[in-house]
């Protein structure tokens, strides 16, 4: 099966959150300011509902038969909505297994609220077996199916309080963890520009997580060791013969455990 695995930065929905709010008059800096305070009252952190993110990137590692690739969808101009249309347009070409770090928790779900903005063709992501019965037990929707693997989720068994964060996990595999970027500072970066920065930092995630998966894949049995080390020998080739620094510099960082 094709593996897919993915990430997204979002901002605050300066727009929705003027709207539903009545911040109309405030600049955006004063309208991310307000939202975060009451935010911080109401729970004690900043963190935003999951409806209040606007997606700035999409980054995706995948793999075919044939075929690795790493790369943000879109380029720096795209709106939220192209963004969103090409998520599902590329489930839709490849029917892949999804990957992702807490995809079902925080990346799918908002991907989910903010689909419901735009006119979006995303039937074949929501496929439960109406159309397809290959989908009725085994879905992208299913938590305890593979179609959409949370790894996350999985290696907690399922338990919130053993949840792990990607780059610590990463960092114990071996692999880069996070570069020169996190997620709390996508809002500072997006205020000053810097789409490009934001889109390398989200190609690295879906690195780490592709990896991630890999050393997974290997513990279930579906890799022995032998086939473990040739992919992450094509990974490193591809890193290595990028025309792009960050993903040599990632490649440079991964050190063998």
């Amino acid at each position: 099966m094709n593996v897919f695995v993915f990430d997204i930065e979002t901002i605050p929905d300066i727009d929705g959150c003027r709207r539903i709010y009545d911040l109309h008059g405030l600049s955006d800096d004063d309208v991310a300011r307000a939202v975060f305070q009451m935010r911080r009252q109401q729970s004690g952190t900043e963190f935003l509902r999951h409806y209040l993110h606007r997606v700035v990137a999409i980054s995706a590692v995948l793999r075919t038969r044939d075929q690795f690739k790493v790369w943000s969808l879109g380029d720096v101009d795209s709106t939220e909505q192209d963004l969103l249309q090409r998520f599902y347009s590329g489930i839709e070409r490849y029917t892949p297994r999804l990957v992702s770090w807490n995809g079902s928790g925080f990346d799918l779900p908002v991907i989910h609220y903010r689909s419901l903005l735009y006119p979006i063709n995303a039937a074949h992501y929501w496929e439960t077996g109406q159309n397809d019965n290959s989908f009725r037990y085994n879905n992208y929707l299913s938590r305890f199916h593979d179609r959409h693997t949370d790894l996350m989720d999985v290696l907690a068994a399922y338990q919130v309080r053993a949840n792990a964060p990607l780059d610590e996990i990463a960092g114990l595999c071996g692999f880069p963890g996070k570069m020169g970027m996190s997620g709390s500072k996508v809002w500072d970066a997006y205020q000053q520009g810097d789409i490009k920065e934001i889109r390398d930092y989200c190609e690295t995630d879906v690195l780490n997580t592709y990896l991630v998966y890999l050393n997974f894949q290997r513990s279930r049995g579906n890799l022995d060791q032998t086939q473990y080390r040739e992919e992450c020998l094509l990974v490193r080739d591809e890193l290595k013969n990028s025309a792009m620094q960050h993903l040599r510099d990632f490649e440079s960082a991964w050190i063998d455990v």
